[in-house]
């Protein structure tokens, strides 16, 4: 048995010889040249950038341009890492385009006295994107900060959009709750005491370990890789990206003040949307899910068992659910 299973050895060193290729490098081949469409679709994400507003704008990208596309938009504190499971599952049927903002992710992060850290201009720099991309029609997944940065999109082009996916992403004033008191005073009064009270209690390691943690029970807790709070927070330490984040936490408060805007837009253009949501998120309650049902038409709305970050824990139901939904509504 043991001559067998050298001469195996060898022939596989001697065979790698003459091809060029290590044993390992072998099997990965074969591995690829065996698989299915699942890895395929895992192979074709590809990680670009482009510049807009001087600035190098990271964006994730898989599927075929000459399908539906779907945009995805991150929430805070993270980037389009978010979605990196989300993304493969959705490649094979649609054009998948998932960006970082300035200051997130892989873009670049100029200081905060060189560029315009806003909702608005966030909207800008991903219309910017799309509009250089040629993607004229596209629906749109929106969490936590990706819901102003799609609603404003939405209102300045309301024709382009074919439909919302909304997870734990707010339109409403009944979405804000206890969390938001202090970053309220904050808008209220944006003194040096306020923002530093908000650096100290939403920007360490601790606060971004709880996003990614509060809400979800105990028997699916070990399907959150930690990976994630030491990701988002290797970038938050980066010089000056904290007060980039406070910036954005002001930057907030403009969006509160446009939802009568976006509800009208709503009444008025009814966007189909489904609506899946974290019910033990504590930023963003469910209480923020059931307005939409007021102002559309059509919502589809699932309340699920976890928390801020449900594609962590209900991966293959979001991803079932948004190909059935966009298979009505994407085009």
């Amino acid at each position: 048995m043991k001559n067998k299973i050298l001469k195996l050895i060898i022939s596989g060193v001697a065979l790698s010889a003459v091809v060029g290729l290590t044993p390992l490098e072998m099997q990965a081949n074969e591995t690829e040249s065996t698989t299915g469409a699942a890895d395929n679709r895992i192979s074709d994400v590809r990680f670009r950038t482009m510049e807009i507003q001087g600035v190098d704008i990271a964006y994730r990208e898989a599927g075929d341009p000459s399908k539906p596309a779907i945009v995805l938009l991150h929430g805070f504190p993270t980037s389009s890492h978010m979605f990196r499971e989300l993304i493969p599952q959705l490649a094979d049927k649609y054009h998948v385009i998932a960006p970082d903002y300035p200051g997130f992710g892989a873009s670049a992060m100029p200081p905060v006295d060189k560029f315009e850290y806003s909702f608005a201009n966030f909207a800008n720099v991903v219309n910017e994107l799309l509009e250089k991309k040629s993607v004229e029609k596209y629906a749109m997944y929106l969490m936590d900060y990706g819901a102003p940065v799609g609603f404003r999109l939405f209102a300045k082009y309301p024709e382009r959009v074919s439909g919302f996916i909304i997870q734990n992403g707010n339109a409403y004033d009944e979405g804000l709750e206890a969390f938001w008191d202090p970053i309220k005073t904050y808008w209220a009064d944006p003194s040096t005491e306020n923002r530093e009270q908000l650096r100290g209690a939403l920007l360490t390691i601790d606060a971004t370990k709880w996003q990614w943690t509060h809400g979800i029970p105990d028997d699916k807790l070990e399907l959150v890789s930690p990976d994630n709070w030491h990701h988002d927070q290797y970038l938050l330490e980066r010089p000056g990206n904290k007060d980039i984040q406070l910036a954005m936490f002001l930057s907030y408060g403009t969006n509160v003040t446009e939802y009568p805007n976006w509800q009208a837009l709503f009444r008025e253009h009814q966007p189909p949307a489904l609506i899946v949501w974290g019910k033990g998120d504590y930023i963003f309650p469910a209480s923020g899910a059931h307005p939409y049902e007021r102002d559309l038409e059509s919502v589809e709305k699932y309340i699920l068992d976890t928390g801020h970050f449900a594609l962590e824990t209900h991966l293959d139901f979001i991803s079932e659910k948004i190909d059935t939904f966009l298979d009505k509504t994407a085009g």
